[in-house]
């Protein structure tokens, strides 16, 4: 007997979504940030529908918000910031990539991706540098804690107190 090959019954909401990168961060003070890729990836085996949805609309282009990925290829969405203003440095908006069978209407899965305008790159790496030394200060430093009949408890010091 020949078997028919049936796909398993999708349920909305649940599809996995794959998008690289999964945070886009734009610098007042460099341009060429100003334009970013997503990448949406399809690797199932029936072509998918998608459409980009954003919290600050007003703030973004979106190139191609909607559109289709066929069976195990990926599109490329491009989002430009055009409201490059301090007002709105640090400040997380977010885009959602809504994706269902192309055949479909219901949403099937769907990705947040969050994005954020920072002054200066400059000053960012400053401050990830200067928080990669106070990590690497903390994790350097381990003391065994052990109780011990007799002592007064847990120190957080290389010592030991008795009585």
């Amino acid at each position: 007997m020949h078997q028919q090959k049936r796909q398993p019954e999708l349920v909305e909401g649940n599809l996995p979504v794959f998008v690289f990168p999964t945070e886009l961060i734009f610098y007042a003070d460099d341009q060429s940030t100003h334009k970013q890729v997503l990448t949406l990836y399809n690797p199932y085996e029936f072509a998918l529908k998608f459409k980009v949805l954003c919290t600050t609309p007003n703030k973004y282009v979106v190139v191609d918000a909607a559109g289709a990925v066929k069976p195990q290829c990926c599109v490329d969405i491009v989002i430009r910031h055009r409201d490059v203003r301090s007002c709105h440095y640090g400040v997380i908006d977010k885009f959602r990539l809504q994706v269902s069978e192309q055949s479909q209407r219901k949403a099937l899965g769907r990705k947040e991706v969050v994005a954020t305008l920072l002054p200066s790159a400059k000053e960012q790496q400053k401050e990830e540098e200067e928080k990669r030394i106070k990590e690497h200060l903390t994790e350097s430093l381990f003391f065994e804690q052990s109780f011990q009949p007799g002592s007064l408890g847990c120190f957080s010091s290389p010592f030991e107190v008795f009585l």
